[in-house]
């Protein structure tokens, strides 16, 4: 960062992340990115991030370890850590984002004697399928989770639901140095968009009714359990999956099947596996009669945030942070689930679930003027609820908690 960029304000914020801009594959990432846009307009912010160079100013990325080449994936990711610590030097305040910069954050705080803010945006132990993703890498993953939110100065969870689950995962926490901050959502940039050039290039037809489902194919995401649903949705139905970045190749393969099957019974199943530009997928949204959102762990569900402020309503499954954002009856329909109790969040009753989740979504394919009511109130919602300049706001109350002393905007 030049000194005619830099803020030059009483606070200066590093932020640490796996994901920034152009390399978002996650929520975190756009939590990430839009904090940062308006945390600028209150310190001066600095964010460190993994991958390639950025050509934005004061963001700073970060290489694997040429000398951890071939390494385990979790050991190459503490390495880019350390040299995210090193470059917070000079900073007043650390806030890192998943377990992934979490140990950057910790190491900084020691070593600079800083707070160290950490947003809860999952957790490790709610998450055992990683250990067939990362290996032996699962218990470092854990390991630098754990020691980082147990020494951390606040922990914003992003939802009342992780709020508790943090509590359940890491009791050490004390309750009150946990603070609710939910994600955000852009809504001039996510809100409707009347065009259909996206959807002629891609083979979806606007005039049927449409199933939109968004996210990486992984177990958290319970991909797997709408396409068995989707089996019973309404006949002409359209089934829109932006679906990749598979966690491992067994599920890669068992999705890969599942889709073989479906289409083997219908027509309308489009499937894009390759990560869509923002503008895309806001015009498949918008268009969309209903988003689809099956997690079987979602601490928010930041993508039920954009479908709805693309006045799309929304079917999600009643767990986690969903709840909090989705309103049962009024922005969309929640679909119930009793969860086994070992951290995988798996159904205890699939077939029920699988079921449920497909009455839910035929509920509102034969109800396009529901649909539709359901779709404007989200809008409404996302517009009331959730803008990130009061997310950023609420943030810097964090920060002032934490540094014990009035912080002036820049």
């Amino acid at each position: 960062m030049t000194d005619s960029t830099a803020r030059t304000g009483s606070l200066r914020v590093d932020l640490l992340t796996r994901e920034y801009p152009p390399q978002v594959y996650g929520g975190a990432g756009v939590h990430v990115e839009y904090l940062a846009r308006d945390l600028r307009a209150l310190a001066d912010v600095r964010v460190h991030c993994f991958g390639a160079a950025r050509d934005e100013a004061g963001v700073t990325a970060y290489a694997d370890p040429a000398p951890l080449a071939g390494s385990n994936a979790a050991l190459r990711t503490m390495g880019v850590d350390l040299e995210m610590a090193a470059g917070c030097a000079g900073t007043d305040l650390v806030h890192s984002h998943t377990w992934y910069a979490n140990l950057a954050g910790h190491v900084a705080k020691l070593l600079y004697g800083v707070p160290h803010v950490v947003t809860a945006h999952s957790l490790e132990p709610l998450r055992p399928w990683k250990a067939e993703q990362l290996g032996g890498g699962y218990t470092l993953s854990s390991w630098a989770e754990r020691t980082a939110v147990e020494a951390a100065d606040a922990v914003i969870a992003v939802s009342e639901g992780m709020k508790r689950d943090v509590l359940t995962a890491y009791p050490a926490v004390p309750a009150d140095r946990i603070r609710v901050v939910h994600n955000g959502i852009d809504t001039g940039q996510y809100a409707p968009d009347p065009g259909t050039d996206v959807l002629e290039r891609h083979g979806i037809d606007p005039d049927r009714p449409t199933v939109v489902y968004v996210g990486r194919i992984t177990r958290q995401k319970g991909l797997p359990y709408l396409l068995r649903a989707a089996r019973s949705l309404a006949p002409g139905a359209q089934l829109v999956l932006l679906a990749g970045a598979p966690d491992t190749a067994e599920i890669a393969t068992e999705v890969e099947r599942l889709v073989a099957e479906l289409r083997t019974g219908r027509e309308g199943v489009v499937w894009i596996a390759e990560m869509l530009p923002k503008r895309e997928v806001i015009q498949i949204l918008t268009h969309s009669t209903v988003f689809v959102c099956p997690s079987v762990y979602e601490p928010m569900g930041i993508v039920n945030l954009e479908a709805m402020a693309c006045e799309t309503a929304v079917v999600a499954t009643a767990t986690g942070g969903i709840p909090e954002v989705v309103a049962d009856g009024e922005t969309g329909l929640l679909v119930p689930i009793e969860q086994a109790d070992d951290g995988t969040g798996t159904p205890l009753h699939p077939d029920r679930f699988v079921a449920d989740l497909a009455a839910a979504l035929n509920e509102l394919l034969t109800d396009p003027d529901r649909a539709r009511k359901l779709g404007l109130a989200g809008r409404r919602r996302a517009v009331e609820h959730f803008s990130w300049d009061a997310i950023a706001e609420r943030t810097m109350a964090v920060y002032r908690s934490v540094l014990g002393r009035p912080v002036s905007p820049s």
